[in-house]
């Protein structure tokens, strides 16, 4: 029986492809593409892959908050390991198809540009700039809207994706990186009942779950006070509603220790004991994104 690990994950070309790949650069993984963010919880809850690749925030866009949701509500996967990488759209189309009198694409020959939302957004600045006049029409991933211009020549078609779906359908290039915003970054979560271990990591996080009990005034500012006076810093704190009783909600919050450092423990059993449930969502290696030396 074969012992290689599986990672399930959004289709191939995707900024989840390529980071995935980021990820395992140097291991023999096996990657298994799904179409939809639901399909690859459920690859790995029901024990078909290791892990799944989770794209869960963004430096534009925020907090995906429906895979936040997936994570919370629907599964129990245990976070692995997270890690960031640069989400960089670029203009992808036939060359020779699009091109002007002076061999460059000509924006008047594109017609409708293809992309996901998310994706599509993120390079309005572009689109309003270069191609105004161009149809938008929003797909499932930026990998499928690369693959429908693939399959539909000379309509006068281009797709916003990765260099990676470029690649692999063999289209052009047409222009590099227009994303709106230079240090546009994803933050994945690798989450999976199989351990995970990183040699190169140089932080540890811990990510949890708080929901308050209910008409208890101040005691936000308690929880809060128990990683303050212990100087425990939190990178993240959002309210997600519960979705068991209007205006009820649980806190998810990322804490940059370890949960064996030496004052973590002490403040989550503080909270606790003010009434608190506390759910622990993982205590993972957090790597840095390390561009590839030229």
């Amino acid at each position: 029986m074969s012992s290689k690990k599986s990672v399930a994950l959004l289709p191939r070309g995707t900024v989840s492809d390529e980071a995935v790949r980021y990820l395992f650069r140097d291991q023999d993984v096996e990657f298994v593409y799904c179409k939809m963010i639901a399909d690859v919880f459920q690859s790995t809850a029901s024990g078909r892959t290791d892990w799944s690749v989770i794209p869960i925030e963004n430096t534009i866009d925020g907090s995906v908050s429906l895979h936040i949701d997936l994570l919370v509500h629907e599964v129990d996967l245990p976070i692995r390991a997270e890690w960031v990488f640069p989400s960089i759209q670029n203009l992808i189309g036939s060359a020779g198809e699009l091109a002007g009198s002076d061999g460059q694409w000509d924006p008047d020959k594109i017609v409708k540009v293809m992309s996901h939302p998310v994706a599509m957004a993120q390079c309005m600045q572009f689109i309003r700039a270069r191609l105004p006049h161009a149809e938008l029409e929003t797909l499932s991933s930026t990998s499928e809207a690369v693959r429908t211009v693939l399959s539909n020549p000379g309509k006068g078609w281009a797709a916003l994706g990765t260099k990676l779906a470029a690649k692999e359908t063999g289209l052009d290039l047409l222009q590099e990186g227009v994303t709106d915003h230079d240090n546009n970054f994803t933050r994945f979560l690798l989450v999976g009942n199989t351990p995970y271990e990183n040699p190169t990591a140089t932080a540890q996080h811990t990510s949890v779950l708080i929901t308050l009990p209910e008409d208890y005034p101040g005691l936000l500012h308690q929880v809060l006070s128990a990683f303050a006076w212990r100087k425990i810093n939190l990178s993240k704190i959002e309210s997600r509603p519960t979705k068991k009783k209007l205006g009820t909600y649980y806190f998810y919050i990322d804490i940059a220790y370890a949960l064996d450092s030496v004052l973590l423990p002490g403040a989550l059993a503080e909270i606790e004991a003010l009434g608190c449930q506390v759910r622990l969502l993982g205590s993972y290696p957090s790597l840095s994104y390390e561009p590839a030396r030229a």
